[in-house]
Formats: C-alpha cells, sequence, structure tokens
C-alpha cells in the first residue's frame, strides 16, 4: 500500500474532482489543523501544476471563482465530439443583452431597450439571471426604480476571465471568428452543459460608448 500522498496530488486530485474553480482557501480547508500546509505552499504547487499541464492535452486557469482544471481550448474541436448534443446556442438579443450588461453595468432593462432599439423580453432576462451570469444590485434612483443589472462572478468564471479588465475591445467583439475562438467550454471544465456557441455580441453601430465600465468590478456575492 502506498504511502501519504504528496500535497502536489491532493490538490490535483481535489481540482479535476471539483467540477468548479478552487480558491486557495477552499483547498487549505481541505486539510485538518494539524496537517494544514501554508498558503504560500498552496499557490507554490498551482504554479507548479500549471507548468506541468503546459504541453498536455489539460491546463491549469485561473478565473475570478479561483483556480480550474480544463481541458485545453485548443483540443476542443477534438473532445468536443464525446458530446452527441449540439452546442448550445443562444439568440442574438440574448447575447446582445449579455453583452451590454458587461460593458454598461450597472444598467437597467430600459437603458438596454435604449441601446438595442428593441424590447428586451423577460425570458431573456430570466434565462440571463437563471444561469446566474447576471444580478439585480439595486435601483436607478427615476421614476419607477428600475432594477440594476450587473454581470457576477460565475459570468467571468464561464467566459474564463479573471476581472471585467479581461474583456475583449469591442474591435474584437465586433469580429465574429475572434468570438468563436473565445467560445467558454463549459462541459469540457467538469460542468453538465455543452460548450456555448457564440454567434454575436453588441451591435457594432450601437457600441461606441459600451466599454466605458469595462474596468469595473463583477459584483457577486
Amino acid at each position: 500500500m502506498s504511502g501519504q500522498p504528496s500535497l502536489k496530488q491532493i490538490l490535483e486530485g481535489a481540482l479535476l474532482a471539483a467540477g468548479e474553480p478552487l480558491t486557495p482557501d477552499r483547498l487549505l480547508g481541505l486539510f485538518p489543523d494539524e496537517e494544514r500546509p501554508t498558503r504560500d505552499g498552496v499557490l507554490e504547487v498551482l504554479s507548479s501544476l500549471e507548468r506541468d499541464y503546459r504541453d498536455r492535452g489539460i491546463e491549469l486557469i485561473q478565473v475570478a471563482g479561483g483556480f480550474r482544471v480544463q481541458v485545453r481550448k485548443e483540443t476542443t474541436p477534438w473532445v468536443a465530439r464525446l458530446w452527441e448534443e449540439k452546442p448550445a446556442r443562444y439568440s442574438r438579443a440574448l447575447l446582445e443583452t449579455l453583452a451590454l450588461v458587461a460593458y454598461r453595468q450597472p444598467i437597467t432593462r430600459g437603458e438596454i431597450e435604449d441601446i438595442r432599439g428593441v424590447a428586451v423580453s423577460t425570458h431573456i432576462v430570466k434565462t440571463l439571471t437563471e444561469r446566474e451570469w447576471i444580478r439585480s444590485v439595486g435601483h436607478r434612483d427615476v421614476p419607477g426604480r428600475p432594477a440594476l443589472y450587473a454581470t457576477t462572478r460565475k459570468f467571468l468564471d464561464y467566459f474564463g476571465m479573471r476581472s471585467l479588465n479581461d474583456l475583449p475591445t469591442l474591435a474584437e467583439i465586433r469580429d465574429p471568428e475572434f468570438l468563436g475562438g473565445q467560445v467558454a467550454q463549459e462541459q469540457l471544465a467538469g460542468s453538465d452543459e455543452p460548450p456555448l456557441e457564440v454567434r454575436a455580441a453588441v451591435p457594432a453601430e450601437k457600441a461606441s460608448d459600451a466599454g466605458n465600465n469595462a474596468g469595473a468590478t463583477s459584483d457577486d456575492s
């Protein structure tokens, strides 16, 4: 029978099993007090794992919610064939709404409608809220007190970002080829759904100032 596993083996096993990002504090919580490594020790092992994976089909990345092991995106055209279901597709209206929340947050539904020039359906807001990509963070101090929407940490995790500073520039998101290359591979990262296939974002003709708030912090408790 083998002896005590190394810290590296324990952390690697936890990351592979979790199916979600893990923070250093959650990894430290795996150990009883008398066996707990230092935080610096955990970060050193994570850096070592990242180096180990550089030439492999998986990678260790850091997102807003912590660290996760996922299939390297360059391999996804082949790995995705393991699933018979076609990638989930979202409407242009939903993706435009999500992009406007990301770039203009906090923003109201009425402000989104003013920019897009069409009504935002209740179904779109419900879908984005149920996926926990957006949430209400307050109300605009105007008649009716409409809800203000912002993105969440789960939005950042899904799209592989640490913060809103990682959002692509408007010039990039107007390029369909770029959007296709930035698809979040949710199932390949351990989730229960197939990858999202992005087809559109903020309308180019209506997004001249949509990047003003890209440096803001996503509000998610």
